[in-house]
């Protein structure tokens, strides 16, 4: 892995691919042990978290569903502190188990404005599948269920996350040098 560059902004390597495929594996053990016999809703929160939904999924043994929602608060690396939602859930969610699936947790300003918008259909529970989590960034604690990564206060590519719509597609995690 060599520093690459997008748009006019140059990453350094974080996270290999092995790296990755070891945690997601290790949140998916966890969901199939904690949900054994039930049937969640996981509830993917687009653009960034698609490949880690698809990637958790493939890799689950219970009965499950997916549904997604398009939430956004980020333009080019910095987020713009307004939570747009551009396509809206249809899923029921009363008495059902209910598990949101986020790429990264950094502001929390996204998960803040969304989860009480979900806890107002009365789910029976509602947890939180994260892959990454800036801690140093939070400014709405967030509690996240099955979490992937720590990572310090830097902006990251790859993975599904993106640079002003491109590097979604690396293989691996990428941060700003």
């Amino acid at each position: 892995m060599a520093i690459i560059k997008v748009h006019d902004k140059e990453f350094t390597p974080y996270l290999t691919e092995e790296e990755i495929n070891e945690q997601v594996t290790r949140i998916a053990f966890e969901i199939n042990r904690d949900y054994q016999g039930r049937k969640p809703l996981f509830i993917a929160i687009l653009n960034g978290s698609f490949i880690f939904a698809a990637d958790l999924f493939k890799k689950l043994n219970i009965e499950a569903e997916i549904a997604f929602i398009k939430l956004a608060s980020y333009k080019g690396v910095k987020s713009t502190g307004k939570v747009i939602t551009a396509i809206g859930l249809d899923a029921e969610l009363y008495g059902r188990d209910v598990i949101i699936i986020e790429d990264i947790v950094d502001t929390g300003k996204t998960l803040s404005q969304f989860l009480p918008q979900l806890e107002h259909h009365n789910p029976s529970s509602l947890k939180i599948a994260a892959l990454l989590h800036k801690p140093d960034a939070i400014v709405h604690p967030i509690k996240i269920d099955y979490l992937g990564f720590t990572i310090p206060n830097k902006f990251v590519i790859g993975y599904g996350l993106d640079y002003d719509g491109l590097g979604r597609n690396i293989k691996e995690i990428y941060q700003l040098v």
